[in-house]
């Protein structure tokens, strides 16, 4: 399968350089470029790709706004790219529905397989990051919503949602429940598809917004 990609910065040997290095890959096509946010969400509704790298701070429309609308709108999963490492960067991007969020001086490799990454369902940031930031998202009372209904769920996919919240891997799951990993992927699919969360940082501010986890615990 060939991983349709969108890059949009609006320096452009940053984009540039971005969409050389995706290109090079046999299983990864760059179908756009895009100079801001309007002109990401614009390519992305005409070439329906899988994945779009936004810049946070573009002109006309920002980076969180462009992910926003794009995957309020469609399936693609929305990478965020900034010079900046601050904590509201990362807060605005996960409640924007961002699946990942990547520094600009990401390595070569490491560009390649976030893309890989996200198109998967998984998500970018470690575990520790993401239990981190979510439970400090949620703390602060950022939260804007409710989570979801959770009566769909199994007792066993419970036990996963409450798992995933913690940052654990599906390894680290497997271990916790004594199942394959194999079981943890069929478990995690089913919370994601029974909730309509894209993927596993969506699964992980359920668990808190959700109440099943609490701040900080």
């Amino acid at each position: 399968m060939t991983i349709r990609v969108v890059v949009a910065d609006d320096q452009e040997l940053v984009r540039s350089g971005f969409a050389m290095i995706l290109s090079a890959q046999p299983d990864i096509e760059v179908v756009a470029e895009a100079g801001d946010g309007a002109e990401a969400v614009a390519a992305v509704r005409r070439h329906a790709p899988d994945v779009v790298l936004l810049d946070i701070r573009m002109p006309r429309m920002d980076g969180i706004e462009a992910a926003r609308t794009i995957c309020a709108e469609t399936g693609c999963r929305a990478v965020m790219l900034t010079t900046f490492d601050q904590d509201d960067y990362v807060y605005e991007a996960l409640h924007a529905g961002a699946s990942g969020f990547l520094l600009k001086d990401v390595r070569r490799d490491d560009l390649v397989h976030a893309v890989r990454v996200v198109v998967a369902g998984d998500s970018l940031l470690a575990p520790s990051v993401a239990r981190r930031l979510v439970a400090d998202f949620t703390s602060r009372g950022q939260a804007a919503t409710a989570g979801p209904e959770l009566g769909a769920l199994t007792a066993r996919e419970r036990e996963t949602l409450v798992l995933l919240g913690r940052g654990l891997s599906n390894a680290e799951i497997a271990a916790e429940l004594v199942v394959s990993e194999h079981t943890v992927k069929t478990h995690v699919s089913n919370v994601l598809s029974k909730l309509g969360l894209r993927d596993r940082i969506q699964a992980v501010i359920c668990a808190y917004e959700s109440g099943l986890i609490a701040p900080g615990g």
